[in-house]
């Protein structure tokens, strides 16, 4: 259909500085090729018809401010545009529950706002402000660990007929009962856990496929991720990592003809280490055998800014939301959430997903 895509972001943190302002650094750089997506244009929509028209989060430095204010507060480490020069919006940052959203290793530094508000109370604004914007796709960039407040706002989502993009691995989109409400609903969820452009999860599952498709037995695999951001501080509270560990490992797993043992495969979050920032370091090895029972191993680093390599993959999925909106398409996207999610409801390789995502676009399935 066209026009621009009204967007609500819950979390205005490191990953949404990193959206926005690369959507910014192509409106100031037109010349430069658009990289990190699949096509430049998906359906009539590019990045450029992305209209970001509320925000909401929990901490005290960034309620109440304009987003072009609050991607700069303190945690956020995204500086790519400076500040005088992001133009200014009318779009504000509200107030959203806290629920388990804000972890013990990071509270000091998120410092949520002290309200007097109830959820249901919040619910309500919530409602009212996706109302009064027009919002039409919400994205989910909560920490990892916020099942209470993801599932809020997936409630929300089917209170307000808007389309759902979980980019954490608390289980919507992937979930039989939840995509069963989205689709008797008529509402599009694509989800869940973000797959990087470029990251560890389809570095490790791209090496997988090839082993496991050339004919070789893997035996044992891990892959340990560090960096320097909140995201990394966050996962350092170990009960907060139970669904994002399922979703790196299924990720993995789903490549390979037969699952390895439980204990012959590690993938997940290591540690934080404070002057990495927005890096992110993974460190990937597998063994296995090969002709002759003969073994082989192989180690992979990989160095990316961790924001950079998500934020086009969310440029492809408020897109492929909104063409599903438009089309009047609701429950669980599987071929965008395939391509783009490590935890879809349904698993493929990423080149069927990718076939199949294209082939969505089209109209054709």
């Amino acid at each position: 259909m066209g026009g621009k895509i009204k967007v609500a972001l819950i979390g205005i943190g490191n990953c949404f500085a990193g959206l926005i302002q690369g959507i910014e650094y192509y409106k100031k750089n037109p010349s430069q090729q658009v990289t990190g997506i699949i096509h430049e244009k998906l359906s009539d929509y590019t990045i450029h018809d992305i209209d970001f028209v509320a925000g909401f989060d929990v901490g005290e430095n960034k309620v109440g401010k304009s987003i072009n204010e609050a991607i700069y507060e303190y945690p956020n480490m995204v500086n790519w545009i400076p500040k005088n020069e992001m133009p200014k919006t009318n779009a504000k940052v509200y107030e959203s529950p806290i629920l388990d959203g804000v972890g013990i290793w990071v509270e000091n530094r998120v410092k949520p706002l002290k309200t007097h508000k109830t959820d249901a109370q919040l619910a309500q604004d919530a409602k009212k402000v996706i109302e009064d914007t027009g919002a039409q796709v919400i994205v989910s960039y909560l920490p990892v660990g916020s099942e209470k407040a993801t599932q809020f706002w997936a409630e929300i989502c089917l209170n307000t007929n808007t389309a759902f993009v979980n980019c954490i691995p608390s289980f919507i989109a992937s979930d039989e009962a939840w995509a069963k409400r989205f689709e008797k609903n008529n509402i599009p969820v694509i989800g869940d856990d973000i797959k990087g452009q470029v990251g560890a999860t389809i570095v490790h599952r791209t090496l997988a496929r090839l082993c496991n498709d050339r004919g070789t037995k893997i035996e044992k695999t891990y892959q340990i991720n560090v960096g320097g951001n909140t995201d990394f501080l966050n996962m350092k509270e170990q009960e907060r990592l139970v669904s994002k560990r399922i979703s790196k490992t299924e990720s993995v797993q789903s490549q390979l003809d037969t699952r390895l043992d439980d204990d012959q495969i590690y993938v997940g979050p290591s540690d934080f280490i404070p002057f990495l920032g927005n890096t992110k370091l993974m460190f990937m090895r597998i063994e296995g055998r090969q002709w002759a029972n003969m073994p082989y191993n192989m180690e992979v680093r990989l160095e990316v800014d961790d924001k950079a390599n998500s934020a086009g993959i969310v440029v492809d999925a408020v897109r492929l939301a909104k063409i599903a909106l438009d089309r009047k398409i609701g429950g669980s996207i599987i071929p965008a959430s395939a391509y783009l999610m490590k935890h879809p409801l349904k698993q493929m390789s990423d080149p069927e997903a990718k076939i199949a995502c294209e082939r969505f676009v089209r109209g054709e399935s």
